[in-house]
């Protein structure tokens, strides 16, 4: 997204009524790597990776360092999870399968 993932679409967004496909194709490298580490190390929930990402903000201990750009991965973790609660999927999956 030429946005860098940066601003969170509200519910009438139309990015979120696009098909999986068609929205995984419009992620950002970053964001996809986002997808691959809620899997890979935080059991699939968003939640533990906000809360790694803040954690991290506050100085606490991480997990994982995820990137620089705290603030820009919570808009996309928040946008990805818009659109998976308005689908009821978890693109992670779609993103495997295709």
């Amino acid at each position: 997204m030429s946005n860098g993932g940066e601003a969170v679409p509200g519910p009438d967004d139309a990015l979120l009524d696009l098909d999986p496909e068609a929205f995984l194709s419009r992620l950002e490298p970053y964001e996809r790597v986002l997808l691959d580490m809620k899997n890979m190390l935080y059991e699939g929930s968003w939640e533990r990776v906000l809360a790694d990402l803040r954690a991290r903000l506050k100085g606490e201990p991480y997990v994982y360092k995820l990137s620089q750009t705290i603030a820009r991965d919570i808009a996309a973790i928040e946008r990805i999870r818009a659109y998976e609660l308005r689908h009821g999927i978890d693109l992670s999956r779609v993103k495997r399968a295709s």
